[in-house]
């Protein structure tokens, strides 16, 4: 394995703390959500920071088989929903949704480049039988 980047990031006092990263361009408060008892205060959190993410990495992977098999896309965009759910044991776990739009492309090729992205994107390769992940493929009417 060769590395190509390392992103370094700092969480202090938990889920109700601060995040930062080493080069500047994240500095967030965080909040905990009032569903999951906390106040919810003008902070992010982790699950909008790992769908945030995850939502742009699986674009990139959406872009870079489009690229590889030669398919012009216009603007995309990847909604992802990030759950936080307890379990039947009282622990915790996510689960996502991820709601891709590729204008200007049929239902079929559609379909085999979201299924081929999620094979290639390190955020589903890193979740892969960890959480439950949903694909679905919007279309326009």
């Amino acid at each position: 394995m060769k590395t190509l980047y390392t992103a370094t990031a700092i969480a202090e006092g938990g889920r109700s703390g601060h995040v930062s990263v080493d080069d500047g361009p994240i500095d967030l408060d965080l909040s905990v959500p009032k569903s999951m008892g906390g106040d919810g205060g003008d902070g992010t959190n982790p699950e909008q920071l790992f769908g945030s993410a995850y939502a742009a990495c699986f674009g990139g992977a959406i872009q870079a088989i489009a690229d590889k098999k030669k398919i012009e896309l216009d603007e995309i965009s990847v909604t992802a929903h990030i759950s936080f759910n307890k379990d039947e044991d009282g622990g915790f776990l996510l689960s996502a949704v991820l709601d891709a739009y590729l204008p200007g492309v049929d239902q079929e090729t559609g379909e085999d480049l979201i299924n081929s992205a999620h094979e290639i994107c390190p955020f589903s390769k890193a979740t892969r039988d960890n959480i439950d992940v949903e694909l679905n493929l919007l279309m326009d009417e």
